[in-house]
């Protein structure tokens, strides 16, 4: 299924909806309508943004909470598994701090993966060749988009010009699906049968 996408330009539709509807909204997600999704921005996301910052959270991960938020949304909406015990200002937050939680685990299983000591005589350089090399195999398995953004990031461009080169709406576009394309190469690198086999041994 296409990832749902949010729009962070809200400097031309500030005030456009004083007041909108649950239902409306509900209706709106599932429609992926911009003007919907522009007012979850202006009146949802600074909730979101304060949780975070709050909880050992940068700007950077207030983006990613926000937008698994909404997708997180869309699929519930989309496959009628939605059942609202709240309004639904609370019941997003709700998911809001469920994604936060999950997004902090991951973070620290990453911290002790990078953390951890090789065993004597594996170098770090040696990991890092090996790495190279299963990246090098599992990359060009990547979609040729995910290959394009992975490829302009590595070569220095920032966000904003990645967004240009790529034809996509803004910088935050771009910050996520250089985020999705990330995940994608790293779950190929975990699938590959080298890298299984170099993580079997260091246990």
């Amino acid at each position: 299924m296409e990832i749902l996408y949010l729009p962070f330009d809200s400097s031309n539709h500030k005030g456009l909806f004083k007041k909108i509807s649950d239902i409306n909204i509900i209706n709106g997600v599932r429609n992926q309508d911009d003007n919907v999704l522009n007012w979850l921005y202006d009146n949802y996301f600074q909730s979101v943004k304060n949780h975070v910052l709050s909880n050992s959270g940068s700007i950077e991960d207030v983006s990613d909470v926000f937008q698994d938020t909404i997708i997180v949304l869309y699929n519930q909406i989309t496959d009628d598994s939605l059942h609202l015990t709240t309004d639904l200002k609370g019941y997003f937050f709700g998911i809001a701090r469920n994604v936060w939680s999950a997004l902090l685990r991951k973070k620290q299983k990453t911290i002790e993966l990078e953390i951890d000591i090789p065993d004597e005589g594996e170098t770090e350089e040696q990991y890092d060749l090996i790495l190279e090399r299963i990246i090098s195999r599992v990359f060009p398995r990547l979609k040729p988009d995910q290959q394009m953004v992975l490829n302009l990031f590595a070569d220095g461009l920032t966000y904003e010009e990645i967004a240009v080169k790529m034809n996509l709406k803004n910088e935050v576009y771009a910050r996520r699906k250089k985020y999705l394309s990330k995940e994608a190469l790293l779950d190929l690198v975990k699938e590959d049968a080298e890298y299984q086999e170099y993580f079997r041994f260091q246990k």
